[in-house]
């Protein structure tokens, strides 16, 4: 039988030692040796070699292909960011803020597959009772779903890993794998060494028992998830949860997914009975105003194949502070600074004597270069305190020179926008490149930033707007 011994093992040079230290002896790197359980096999010189060809290499074409059997949980939202539904022997990992609906969201989950299979939730940081008022709260205590989750409150990584393997569950849930510790390890639950250990033997058990696992993962304060990058190199999914606890509205994305595209978003709405699926993502995120208001500009984006509105928000005052403040909510405040630099040099608004503040509505994230065009606009509507063209959104990159780029999937988004009551719409024009009609949307085409300023923001306030 091998013999498991704990070490501590640089994570630089590989040099092990029996005790942490400091600095490794061997190359001298700081505060890298992490405690590893280290398992060494006796390699006896007569011990039968494997057959010959066994593991021969053979050409890709004939390779063969491995198709991925697939269970829908039953959420459609979850099952379209998964790219279709959990795969046999997958470990997916979870991650998101306190209070944010990890648990939530799993418990549902569990109970869309315990209809056809059972669903053993490990859980270290409540009780089964704790677990079962949620569950009554949802709605999912009793009956089949009832019957069907088992629930035991553990943390030792052996007793977990024993009972998934006597009881076979269709689907294996540990919340929180920061809660789990193996006995083979002296270091508590948690750290690098513990978490490393718990997420290697859940994938140990995912692929040689083909059961899936999902782990949930707490994250800094930063908002990355805690432990070492080993940890979401070793899973095959990782999801995350996001949103503004305050408000209702959840978001599901994938950093990684091996079975699908990490492009694909959730949308879900916190409820009294947990997490609703929203049944028109693309209206949303957009505001609800009385007609047009200055530094409001509804952007037609990409969430992967799904096209969302999104309303860009923007509030210009002027400050008499030396240093004006630039904050930015789901935007990238690198991009802000650049439209702020843009403006003022290519299209005659200054703003360097200014605060300016910036946000998404909703709470939503994006990172996607097209939402430049609606950012400087909803700017410049603000400063001016002019708004928008009635019934206008805009899409498009900005350039350092002033120019606008054009976007992908622009039909799509167009198409969208109609959909949803908008009659105008401030695009790139494409050199060399037809506009795409849209039925009852008139497209401005545009080649520079100044040009859109004077296409899209009105001339004269609105009787709000004059108001104030």
């Amino acid at each position: 039988m091998p013999h498991a011994q704990s070490r501590y093992v640089c994570q630089s040079c590989g040099a092990s030692v029996l005790r942490w230290e400091g600095q490794c002896r061997a190359c001298g790197a700081w505060n890298s040796l992490v405690e590893t359980v280290v398992r060494e096999t006796p390699r006896s010189r007569h011990q039968a070699l494997p057959p010959a060809g066994a593991n021969a290499p053979v050409p890709l074409s004939q390779a063969g292909e491995a198709d991925a059997i697939r269970t829908p949980v039953g959420i459609g939202e979850l099952d379209r960011v998964l790219g279709g539904g959990l795969v046999a022997g997958s470990v997916v990992l979870l991650g998101g803020e306190p209070g944010i609906g990890k648990s939530t969201l799993l418990l549902q989950a569990a109970a869309g597959l315990a209809a056809r299979t059972s669903v053993l939730y490990a859980t270290g940081e409540e009780s089964p009772g704790q677990v079962q008022l949620r569950a009554r709260r949802l709605g999912l205590a009793s009956g089949r779903v009832g019957d069907a989750i088992r629930v035991a409150a553990e943390t030792g990584l052996g007793r977990i890993l024993d009972l998934a393997r006597a009881e076979r569950p269709g689907l294996l849930v540990v919340d929180s794998v920061q809660t789990v510790g193996s006995e083979e390890l002296d270091g508590a639950p948690g750290s690098v060494g513990q978490v490393r250990e718990v997420a290697l033997r859940m994938m140990e058990l995912a692929k040689g028992d083909g059961v899936p696992v999902i782990l949930v993962g707490h994250v800094t304060k930063d908002g990355t998830l805690a432990g070492p990058k080993t940890l979401e190199h070793l899973v095959d999914v990782v999801l995350s949860v996001e949103g503004d606890r305050s408000g209702a509205l959840r978001l599901l994305r994938a950093a990684k997914n091996r079975f699908g595209s990490t492009e694909e978003v959730g949308v879900f709405e916190m409820g009294e009975r947990g997490l609703v699926e929203v049944p028109d993502p693309a209206r949303a995120f957009l505001g609800e105003h009385d007609g047009p208001a200055p530094g409001s500009v509804p952007a037609p984006v990409l969430e992967g194949t799904r096209p969302i509105l999104v309303e860009v928000q923007a509030l210009v005052a002027p400050t008499g502070a030396p240093a004006p403040r630039r904050t930015a909510s789901g935007v990238d405040p690198n991009r802000l600074a650049l439209l702020v630099a843009v403006l003022g040099r290519r299209a005659g608004i200054g703003l360097s004597g200014h605060d300016v503040y910036a946000n998404l509505a909703g709470g939503l994230s994006v990172d996607e270069p097209g939402l430049d065009l609606p950012l400087a606009l909803a700017l410049a509507s603000s400063f001016r305190d002019r708004p928008l063209v009635t019934g206008t959104v805009a899409i498009g990159e900005v350039g350092l020179l002033g120019e606008l780029r054009a976007v992908s999937g622009l039909e799509r988004r167009l198409r969208e926008s109609v959909r949803l009551g908008f009659t105008r719409a401030v695009v790139p024009r494409a050199a060399g490149r037809a506009m795409p009609r849209v039925d009852g949307l008139d497209v401005v085409a545009v080649g520079s930033l100044a040009e859109a300023i004077r296409a899209a923001v009105s001339e004269a306030p609105e009787a709000g707007a004059r108001g104030r």
